[in-house]
């Protein structure tokens, strides 16, 4: 029990340090006016919880500790709705309502179908059905 929850606080460590890199990058190639970084980090990781869970709930091949290593610990550090509904927000105040809109949807659409996405490659790796 203490080994898990010492390998999910590492991993949370590591996922909100790539978070932070994410966003600094995507700010700097692609500008400040979105918030480019989060949607990134959220669709990426939407995709890889779906395959990581998808292959290591169904094969052997991913060992429950190193599991919950990557999807509580690493994506639950890299993936924010919370930074999500903030940076929303702030597009609102500031009146841009149509980004905010934007934000809202792509990031939503877009995570939903990355996830079914990863769950299906995990599938197809292990030969499962979708």
């Amino acid at each position: 029990m203490v080994e898990r929850f010492l390998l999910i606080c590492a991993g949370g460590a590591v996922g909100t340090g790539l978070r932070y890199l994410t966003a600094g990058l995507a700010a700097r190639w692609l500008g400040p006016d979105f918030p480019y970084g989060t949607l990134i980090v959220n669709v990426v990781g939407s995709f890889l919880i779906g395959l990581i869970q998808q292959i290591g709930l169904t094969t052997l091949l991913i060992p429950d500790t190193m599991r919950l290593f990557l999807t509580v610990g690493i994506m639950g550090g890299l993936t924010t709705y919370s930074s999500f509904s903030y940076e929303t927000l702030r597009l609102v105040e500031v009146g841009a309502w149509g980004q905010a809109w934007i934000n809202v949807l792509v990031t939503t659409a877009l995570c939903l179908a990355v996830c079914f996405l990863g769950i299906a490659l995990g599938r197809l790796l292990v030969g499962a059905r979708v």
